[in-house]
């Protein structure tokens, strides 16, 4: 029996229809491939996160200047913190009247015998440190800390802060903004 050119047609249409798609993996590997390898590059810019508590209320700053990778002292209400080990409390620190604290300059020598030799331009500047400290802390307090910070040879002191944009506005005389024209 002859089929008719319809019958023919539909009958070739449901032959593509059963046919199952064959997928290539090879080109979708070769895309993630290269997807991991850009995200990794990218990811891996230079910004150190510091890690503070949610008491700690940092300081705002518009400066552009991002900080290097340092030792860092977290100064909380309470304790005073390097590198995420608690060295002593700020009751002790203020108790003592000293210009400096005797525990932190401990643990800021034994950081500094671990680490690696000094260039000629940390020996004249002093090894890199941050202070990461509420904004709220007695300027006695901060003394104390980066006294004892310049005594352990720590001399290049950094102090954390917030970044915020910078406002646009031009200060005229007496305080207020300057008029445009």
């Amino acid at each position: 029996m002859k089929k008719s050119m319809r019958a023919k047609r539909m009958a070739k249409h449901r032959q593509r229809l059963n046919v199952v798609p064959k997928l290539n993996l090879v080109p979708l590997i070769d895309c993630f491939t290269l997807l991991i390898f850009f995200l990794l590059i990218n990811y891996s810019a230079d910004v150190e996160i510091l890690h503070s508590d949610k008491s700690i209320k940092l300081p705002a700053s518009i400066s552009e200047t991002a900080p290097g990778e340092t030792v860092v002292i977290t100064v909380s209400a309470t304790d005073i913190i390097v590198s995420g080990q608690r060295v002593g409390s700020i009751a002790d620190m203020m108790a003592n009247t000293d210009s400096k604290f005797e525990p932190l300059e401990t643990e800021l020598k034994f950081l500094a015998s671990r680490a690696a030799p000094l260039t000629e331009k940390e020996k004249a500047e002093g090894r890199p440190i941050t202070i990461l400290g509420d904004k709220a802390i007695p300027y006695e307090q901060l003394k104390k800390i980066m006294a004892t910070c310049v005594a352990a040879d720590y001399r290049n002191i950094a102090l954390a802060v917030a970044h915020k944009e910078a406002s646009n506005k031009v200060i005229g005389a007496g305080g207020k903004p300057a008029s445009g024209g």
